[in-house]
């Protein structure tokens, strides 16, 4: 795809190296190694960034469904963390594996207590309350699955949090668990609150990707300022920026908006989107 377009672009143009267009000489050779560094690997990525991750093959009755999720939904919010504990334990008892436990159980449920907020079917304490099982449920199974991670890789550093001001980031928790799955270090600072903590942290310390998470449109435009923040900041010149969240998977225009790198669908793709990026970072060296 590459190839063909910036092929056409250059035949189309072969005889003159330079236009005018509203008074600006643009030079064809730059707009070619444009398209073929940065417009293309970007909307390859955003392609990637809607996969969903491959499930591990289970027997159907291991398989977290509907009835599943609003039945840990409707446990979390119940305020007796033993019984969501119980619906967990028999899954696992199933042959569940862990990370699907992660991505078809947990993080569905966390979404489905924000849609019961949005719906005003349950108050803050209600969503909070709940969250904060599904936090103890996650920290429950997190040693059996980083007991299977792989080895930490050098140069491999992510910096993983919420954008500050946003009140919850159970969802970064299973992505941060995705990432050092994958070998990655992983720093996460959840209590920032403030986006200058946030650049004195990237002006500190190395990083080769920020992942940001981001629930609220009405923040955007301060995130937007805040990665442009980050980018000016960074140890690391060729900083990698991915953002996530429900916000982004129904809006993946939104990811350019911000001035990201790229999104990703879910935890289990987070660290190969990030991979993705760094090897379109590579190229423009």
């Amino acid at each position: 795809m590459a190839m063909a377009t910036t092929q056409a672009v250059a035949c189309g143009m072969e005889d003159a190296s330079t236009t005018q267009v509203n008074g600006i000489e643009l030079r064809w050779d730059r707009l070619v190694e444009a398209i073929d560094k940065e417009i293309i690997p970007r909307l390859i990525l955003a392609r990637r960034g809607g996969r969903e991750t491959p499930r591990p093959a289970v027997r159907g009755a291991a398989a977290p469904g509907p009835e599943d999720v609003a039945e840990l939904t409707r446990l979390v919010l119940s305020r007796d963390g033993e019984f969501a504990r119980t619906v967990v334990e028999r899954m696992r008892d199933r042959g569940t594996p862990i990370e699907t436990l992660y991505l078809d159980l947990l993080a569905p449920t966390a979404r489905s207590l924000g849609d019961l907020w949005c719906q005003d079917a349950c108050d803050f304490a209600d969503v909070t309350i709940g969250l904060a099982h599904l936090h103890q449920l996650l920290h429950d199974l997190s040693p059996a699955f980083l007991a299977r991670a792989e080895a930490p890789v050098t140069g491999q550093r992510a910096l993983l949090m919420p954008v500050p001001g946003e009140q919850h980031s159970f969802g970064l928790r299973i992505v941060t668990d995705f990432f050092r799955y994958a070998g990655w270090e992983v720093w996460s600072e959840p209590d920032l609150r403030a986006d200058s903590d946030l650049v004195q942290l990237v002006r500190g310390e190395w990083f080769a990707v920020v992942g940001l998470s981001l629930s609220c449109e009405t923040r955007l435009d301060a995130m937007t300022s805040g990665i442009r923040a980050l980018r000016r900041a960074s140890r690391n010149r060729a900083l990698g920026i991915l953002v996530g969240g429900p916000l982004f998977n129904s809006h993946p225009e939104l990811v350019a908006r911000v001035g990201a790198d790229a999104t990703a669908i879910d935890g289990g793709q987070a660290p190969i989107q990030a991979q993705n990026v760094l090897a379109l970072l590579a190229r423009r060296r």
